[in-house]
């Protein structure tokens, strides 16, 4: 008899692009990048997050933008999960230091609630679980957008000197390396729109691997620093129960807030996919600029959420599909009468 090869459970997602983050993460344990190589990866660093925000503004479609305003309501209540009640969330884990969290592990944790929700994702669960896919994308993309300025402002007034110290030069920096090549691939999306769509597999390919440069820079300075040696198998474990509890604690608020809204269960879906999640994409290059040699710690607990909220939201979008459906009076419909859309 011929044996089967084991196999995860299809609702246990392993993201590949995960597997290529730890990897690029041993790579600079093994060989990280010192002197005059630390230079150049750090300029090349800082060029790709440029190129990365410059591609972030070039897709966003001004008109998509403007027509997704109709459903303020729902993407008020998208943004005040991603920018008021995470961070809420992410101040009250400074209680947990010293004795769960090392100070930095917990200016992670707390960058980790300022940066934006994701997108694709967002999209992708909302449509397994029969919810609201217009409105995810919508809701997505204007935390995408809010987050370029939001999370840098946020990241100033609570992490204070925890994230490097916010300077003027700082500041500037955020200004010349974030928001400058955003408005700049805005302006020019009329031109290049096009081609940005006909080579869209090509540039998701730059845009992963100009990301997976950041991470190799940051944990390289963080391996020339020492400062791995902060970081225990203990304190890595209780980071992952801090972080399990985070994301059960919005998925609850993100759900049940949505219900005492008012909204239907096709909003609601869409608002817990998109208002309990983080962008892995738009946080690694963020931290990079923001925390400068102490970014490898600081994306750390982001990283980890990042697989996490996959590997639940997986689960729990497969059984909102199970769910009956609303028609649009608010009362419960059948699955096998209901139309699919």
């Amino acid at each position: 008899m011929s044996r089967r090869t084991p196999r995860l459970p299809s609702w246990l997602p392993v993201d590949p692009y995960i597997m290529a983050l730890i990897g690029t993460v041993v790579l600079a344990a093994l060989l990280p990048a010192s002197g005059t190589a630390a230079d150049v990866a750090g300029g090349a660093s800082t060029g790709a997050v440029a190129f990365l925000f410059f591609l972030y503004g070039a897709r966003l479609s001004t008109a998509e933008a403007v027509e997704g305003l109709k459903h303020w309501r729902l993407h008020l209540t998208v943004l005040a999960c991603t920018f008021v009640a995470f961070p809420l969330l992410g101040l009250a884990s400074r209680g947990l230091v010293p004795y769960v969290l090392t100070p930095q592990l917990q200016s992670g944790l707390l960058f980790l609630c300022l940066v934006p929700s994701t997108i694709q994702s967002s999209i992708a669960f909302t449509s397994i679980a029969r919810g609201n896919v217009p409105a995810a994308i919508c809701a997505g993309s204007f935390s995408s957008i809010a987050g370029i300025f939001v999370t840098p402002l946020l990241a100033a007034a609570l992490l204070g000197n925890s994230g490097g110290g916010f300077s003027a030069d700082a500041l500037l920096k955020i200004g010349v390396q974030l928001l400058l090549p955003f408005v700049a691939g805005q302006l020019l999306r009329r031109w290049i729109g096009g081609f940005l769509t006909r080579h869209k597999k090509i540039l998701g390919l730059v845009d992963r691997g100009s990301i997976l440069l950041v991470v190799y820079t940051a944990f390289s300075e963080g391996m020339v620093a020492g400062i791995w040696h902060q970081v225990t198998p203990a304190r890595l474990g209780a980071l992952l129960a801090v972080e399990a509890v985070l994301l059960a604690t919005m998925l609850a608020v993100s759900w049940y807030g949505a219900k005492r809204l008012g909204f239907g269960r096709e909003d609601r879906i869409a608002i817990q996919f998109a208002g309990s999640k983080k962008s892995l994409a738009s946080g690694l290059p963020m931290a990079s600029v923001l925390f400068g040699a102490q970014a490898s710690l600081a994306v750390l607990p982001l990283m980890l959420f990042h697989q996490m909220q996959l590997m639940v939201c997986a689960v729990i979008a497969k059984r909102r599909a199970r769910d009956p459906l609303e028609d649009a009076s608010g009362s419960v419909a059948s699955r096998e009468t209901a139309p699919v859309g």
